[in-house]
């Protein structure tokens, strides 16, 4: 939106010509923010509560730079996913303060979200699936919710699992992040009454199809309550899980 837009809009509410709750519908439909490479999609926090996050791969620094700079001047803060270091320390240096999360290969930026209600819960199956589950945990906490870690719990150990379970329980959402045969997902949902969010991650051997079969045993699994997200995918299971969280809390509120 330009400063003539809103004010044509402010001013209308100011006249009566406009109600408030009009003028917010109007908001979550104006246009985006056109830097002629990228449309940003700067109300998009106004219509489903999360702001627009940008993926990083592919992309050019200088682009990510201008990028990153103008969801900074409209939202105060910005979050980048799938960075590599040389573009983390690009941005660093263009936006002071900054964090790289290096592991989660993600970069947050800007004063980040209130607290919001909603425990969720991190597990991943072993060590490989730590890329990913940071991913999803990194992103739960810049949302805003608590998070909760549990890691290195996959089923060729199953006690270790077990030995976590109670705080696992006390989780609102979980997502389980697992490579190889996928198995966690399905294990976690047959213990817990919290839904389920899957990740499955290309870690495993050939005939593991780079996720393709861990995707393929979290779809079939047996125990219900569970959704899942697509291979490597933990900013998606993230938004999930924020918006089961959310919508659970909104509901529970009198």
């Amino acid at each position: 939106m330009n400063p003539q837009q809103l004010r044509d809009l402010l001013e209308a509410v100011a006249a009566g010509a406009l109600s408030p709750e009009a003028a917010l519908e109007d908001l979550a439909q104006l246009p985006y923010a056109d830097l002629g490479f990228a449309k940003l999609d700067l109300h998009r926090e106004l219509r489903n509560g999360l702001p627009e996050a940008v993926y990083a791969e592919g992309k050019r620094i200088d682009d990510l730079v201008e990028i990153t700079g103008r969801f900074l001047a409209s939202h105060g803060r910005v979050l980048v996913t799938r960075l590599s270091s040389e573009a983390a320390a690009a941005l660093q240096e263009a936006h002071l303060g900054a964090t790289y999360h290096e592991r989660a290969r993600i970069l947050t930026a800007g004063t980040p979200r209130e607290a919001l209600p909603g425990n969720v819960a991190v597990l991943a199956a072993g060590t490989s699936d730590l890329g990913v589950a940071e991913e999803a945990a990194v992103c739960v906490a810049w949302f805003g919710h608590a998070v909760t870690r549990t890691y290195d719990v996959g089923v060729a150990g199953l006690h270790r699992l077990l030995g976590n379970l109670a705080e696992v329980r006390r989780a609102d959402v979980v997502i389980a992040v697992a490579g190889m045969d996928g198995a966690l997902p399905t294990v976690v949902a047959s213990l817990v009454a919290a839904p389920v969010v899957a990740v499955p991650t290309s870690v495993g051997y050939g005939a593991s199809f780079g996720g393709l079969a861990a995707l393929l045993t979290m779809l079939n699994g047996c125990a219900p309550g569970v959704g899942v997200v697509n291979i490597d995918n933990g900013y998606g299971a993230a938004v999930l899980a924020s918006r089961i969280a959310r919508r659970s809390a909104s509901m529970a509120s009198p």
